[in-house]
């Protein structure tokens, strides 16, 4: 691996972490903080699934984040807009650090909060798609799965980074942790972005992409040309990513409220228990990726799809034996173990299907879709479903199980609906 070659794979995966952990910061805050600060309410289950409905609202922005910003990376490049992305994260994330509670400023508070949400949901749905990109489309054939599992390490990087912030922080006074110690991560991420654009500003456009623009075949409005003449992929997409999105953040966000909360497990306890499974996964992601170069991806992914069906239950029955040690294991073989190969492979698998004119918007459309949909329902909807059924955890786990169904079915339409668009695809 050359030099060049080098510096993309660290930008693509350095811009990753860092709006991956802007992005967390919110999804753990809203557990554990903003539920009594900002979303104040009577009601503490009320605070919290009105804090984790803020939490989905952004879901519901990326796609048009991912419109706005793949129009871009398909019409003008993927190096200037993911340099766009990562400011518009960075900005917003470092004001929430600065933002007056609710009991200062009254609801002017969570507005504004809200607002920064918004901008950090058009951040990162710009972001994903042109950070797999960048990697993917400087790739070799044969190790296009190595490198397109590099950005999704940015994922659980990110998380890791997060967790162990608000690990370290939540080592002060409680009312020293509710005062100011949880706004240090937000405002210290600045330093992050920085670093992220200082990396970025050194590489070159991707050749796939210059290859387009020097064939002249650029679309005028790629959005509509995606719909248009791709519209299969982007459902296929859409639905692959279910599975993907809804299970990780019931291992990583909503297990923060849901043990602490139902089970009295210790924060501290929880948090490091998150932090070690996205050690794990980030371990496995680049092996997994580079494991589909060999035996397909979409080998890789179903199995993993069948595995999230099958642990489904057991996930809880772990946790249920309030046993610290069985929570650990329980997150790792969830979050660390059986997630890592479907999102190692996720990204690849839907570059592959586009084609390149329009394939930071087919990628982005459908990824984004996806997530708004799964990912950021996710733990409102599981908190929802224990507050409807008496604390069971029988409806999350078949929630669970729901999702992997979908995506079983969206996977299996790929071979026929979307075939060998790129050079040789490993499905």
């Amino acid at each position: 691996m050359d030099k060049k070659t080098r510096r993309v794979l660290i930008a693509s995966l350095v811009g990753s972490s860092i709006e991956w952990f802007d992005y967390f910061l919110y999804g753990t805050m809203a557990a554990l903080v903003f539920n009594q600060i900002f979303f104040v309410s009577d009601d503490p289950t009320l605070g919290l699934i009105i804090a984790y409905a803020s939490f989905a609202l952004s879901f519901f922005i990326r796609p048009f984040g991912g419109i706005i910003f793949s129009h871009i990376g398909d019409r003008i490049g993927r190096k200037k807009t993911l340099v766009i992305t990562l400011s518009l994260m960075g900005a917003s994330t470092f004001a929430m650090g600065l933002l007056p509670t609710y009991q200062a400023i009254g609801v002017a508070a969570p507005i504004l909060l809200i607002t920064l949400r918004l901008i950090q949901g058009l951040g990162i749905g710009g972001e994903w798609g042109g950070a797999l990109l960048l990697a993917t489309e400087y790739a070799p054939p044969e190790k296009r799965g190595f490198f397109g599992s590099i950005p999704q390490m940015g994922v659980t990087i990110g998380m890791v980074m997060g967790t162990l912030a608000l690990w370290i922080m939540n080592l002060l006074p409680e009312d020293s942790f509710m005062t100011w110690g949880w706004r240090v991560p937000f405002i210290l991420s600045a330093l992050l972005v920085v670093f992220g654009l200082w990396i970025r500003k050194g590489i070159d456009e991707t050749p796939e992409f210059q290859a387009v623009k020097n064939s002249g075949e650029i679309p005028k409005i790629p959005l509509v040309e995606t719909l248009r003449y791709h519209w299969r992929e982007v459902l296929i997409t859409i639905g692959a990513k279910v599975v993907e999105t809804a299970p990780f953040y019931i291992f990583s966000t909503f297990i923060v409220s849901y043990a602490t909360t139902n089970l009295n497990f210790s924060r501290s306890a929880t948090l490091g228990a998150v932090m070690i499974a996205t050690v794990v996964t980030t371990i496995l992601i680049p092996i997994m990726g580079a494991l589909s170069d060999r035996i397909g991806r979409k080998k890789m992914y179903v199995a993993g799809t069948l595995a999230m069906m099958a642990y489904a239950f057991p996930y809880f029955w772990l946790l249920h034996q309030g046993s610290v040690t069985l929570l650990v294991i329980a997150t790792v073989i969830g979050l660390g173990i059986i997630w890592a190969p479907i999102t190692a492979v996720l990204g690849t698998m839907f570059s592959e299907i586009f084609d390149a004119k329009v394939r930071y918007t087919g990628v982005s459309l459908g990824y984004q879709i996806g997530a708004a949909i799964a990912g950021g329902t996710a733990p409102l909807v599981a908190t929802a479903l224990l507050a409807t059924f008496d604390n069971s955890y029988v409806p999350v786990s078949i929630y669970i199980i729901f999702t992997a169904l979908i995506s079983l079915l969206s996977i299996c339409s790929i071979k026929a609906q979307a075939p060998q668009r790129a050079p040789q695809p490993a499905f």
